[in-house]
């Protein structure tokens, strides 16, 4: 079995790398993948039924890393800190004591809200991503997605009627 893995990955380790580098561009990230699919190869040779050519066996755990990669890169947003949030709901400022007020005045609008909201906008301001929120929160993606996008308008429109001006 051994010798079968080392012929195997000599033969098409330099096949499969120039595929993902194809993909991702980034040689680093296709050495990993290349990696990841002859561990892949090693964990699962023995199911191998011979149905298909080995090449396509192999291209095709190659594909389903990439796909796997990019799915995580999709969940994996970036932290949307207070000051993003601020400038997303149309606010922007540069002082502490307006930072403090407007956490205050979002503080309170969100205190009317439903807990499902709350939660959605508190983890959001925590960095969770669309994908985190849902399943801690038991609904879809898009349902995250939209209830953060309905609680950041109804806190700009909210903070306009209490005179917080929109730079």
């Amino acid at each position: 079995m051994k010798k079968l893995l080392e012929e195997i990955f000599q033969t098409y380790h330099m096949d499969i790398y120039t595929y993902l580098y194809s993909l991702s561009h980034d040689a680093s990230l296709s050495e990993d993948l290349t990696q990841e699919v002859f561990l892949e190869v090693v964990r699962s040779i023995a199911t191998f039924r011979g149905e298909s050519d080995i090449k396509t066996w192999l291209f095709t755990i190659a594909r389903r890393k990439w796909f796997d990669h990019l799915r995580k890169k999709n969940r994996q947003l970036r932290t949307e800190s207070i000051h993003e949030f601020y400038d997303s709901a149309g606010m922007s400022t540069t002082d502490p004591l307006d930072e403090h007020e407007i956490s205050e005045a979002i503080d309170q609008i969100l205190r009317s809200e439903p807990e499902r909201t709350r939660l959605v906008v508190q983890l959001r301001l925590k960095g969770w991503s669309y994908f985190e929120i849902a399943a801690k929160l038991s609904i879809s993606e898009n349902s995250a997605r939209v209830i953060w996008f309905r609680a950041k308008a109804k806190i700009r429109k909210a903070l306009e009627q209490e005179g917080y001006r929109n730079d």
